[in-house]
C-alpha cells in the first residue's frame, strides 16, 4: 500500500487531502509543521510527501532540505498558494519532482500522485 505524508500548517487542508487519499486506499499521515513531518518520515517511511512551501516555524524549503538528509529518494510534491518560480527552482534542485498550486484540484493531485507513486497492491 502506498504511503502518503501530507504536510501543511492548515489543518483543514491536511484533513481534506488525507481523507481523499484514504478513500482511494492509500495509507496517509498528516503533519502540521516540518518538525512533525520529519518525525513521521523517520518512523513511517512514506513513498510520497505532499509538502506545502509556506508554513510557520520551518517552511517547506527548509523541511525539504532536512527530508533529503534523511531520505534522498522519497518523492516530494511541493504545494504552493502562489506561483513562486524562484522557490520552485530551489525545490527542484533539492529533488522535488513536481509542484501543484492551491486551491488544490483533487483530480490533478490524484493524477500526479498515481503517476509517480501508486504501488502495485499484489506485490509484496
Amino acid at each position: 500500500m502506498t504511503k502518503i505524508l501530507i504536510v501543511d500548517d492548515e489543518i483543514d487542508v491536511c484533513d481534506f487531502v488525507k481523507h481523499f487519499f484514504e478513500d482511494r486506499n492509500f495509507r496517509t499521515f498528516a503533519a502540521l509543521d516540518g518538525e512533525e513531518a520529519l518525525r513521521i518520515l523517520k518512523k513511517e517511511k512514506p513513498d510520497i510527501i505532499l509538502l506545502d512551501i509556506r508554513m510557520k516555524k520551518m517552511d517547506g524549503i527548509e523541511t525539504l532540505k532536512k527530508i533529503r538528509e534523511i531520505d534522498k529518494d522519497v518523492k516530494v510534491i511541493m504545494i504552493t498558494a502562489v506561483n513562486e518560480q524562484d522557490k520552485m527552482e530551489i525545490c527542484h534542485k533539492l529533488g522535488a519532482f513536481k509542484y501543484i498550486t492551491k486551491p488544490l484540484i483533487l483530480e490533478e493531485l490524484e493524477r500526479v500522485v498515481c503517476s509517480h507513486g501508486k504501488k502495485d497492491e499484489n506485490v509484496s
